[in-house]
C-alpha cells in the first residue's frame, strides 16, 4: 500500500473498500467468524450511517460497497468495524493470538458512475466462485448477491442506490 494514501471524502461517492486478515490468512475461515462479521457490520452501519449497497466476506478478506457516512467518515467506520470484529473473534479464540487480526490499512476505491458500480457488485458476487468455495454465488450466503437476486438466504439488509 502507497505509504501516503490519500482518501478522497465529502462528494458523495460510494466506496468500493477492500481489507485483509493478518497476512491475507484465513481468520473468516469459519462460517461462524464471517456470520459475526456480517452482525458487526450490521450494527456499525446504524452507528455511522453509511448505506451498504453490497458485500462478500471471504475467508481472508473483504469488499464492501457502501455510501459515506452520515456520521464520521468512512475510515472511521472500517477503524471501529475492524476493531469489534477482532475483539470479538480473538476472544472466541481465548486470546491465544499473538498476532493482529487485519492487516492496518485498507484500499478504497471511488465508485462515481452506475456502470462502475455494476462492475464492483458483479466483481464482489463472483469472488466465492472464483476461488472455488461454491459452484454458483447464491450459495455463498455471506454475501449481498441473494438481496439482489431476491432469493436465498439475506444476512443484512442492502441499500439500493441507483
Amino acid at each position: 500500500m502507497p505509504f501516503r494514501l490519500k482518501r478522497i471524502y465529502g462528494f458523495g461517492d460510494l466506496h468500493f473498500i477492500t481489507f485483509s486478515c493478518y497476512r491475507r490468512w484465513p481468520l473468516l475461515g469459519s462460517a461462524r467468524a464471517r456470520t459475526i462479521f456480517v452482525k458487526v457490520l450490521s450494527e456499525v452501519r446504524d452507528r455511522f450511517a453509511f448505506g451498504l449497497i453490497g458485500y462478500v466476506v471471504m475467508p481472508e478478506h473483504v469488499h464492501l460497497l457502501i455510501s459515506e457516512p452520515k456520521i464520521g467518515k468512512p475510515s472511521t467506520a472500517m477503524q471501529m468495524l475492524k476493531q469489534r470484529v477482532s475483539r470479538l473473534l480473538n476472544k472466541g479464540a481465548g486470546n491465544e493470538r499473538s498476532h493482529a487480526f487485519w492487516e492496518t490499512r485498507f484500499y478504497d476505491f471511488n465508485v462515481r458512475t452506475k456502470k462502475k458500480k455494476v462492475e464492483k457488485l458483479v466483481y464482489m458476487h463472483l469472488n466465492p466462485v472464483k476461488r472455488g468455495l461454491v459452484d454458483q454465488p447464491e450459495d455463498w450466503i455471506w454475501s449481498s448477491y441473494s438481496f439482489y437476486q431476491e432469493k436465498g438466504e439475506i444476512l443484512i439488509a442492502i441499500d439500493r442506490v441507483e
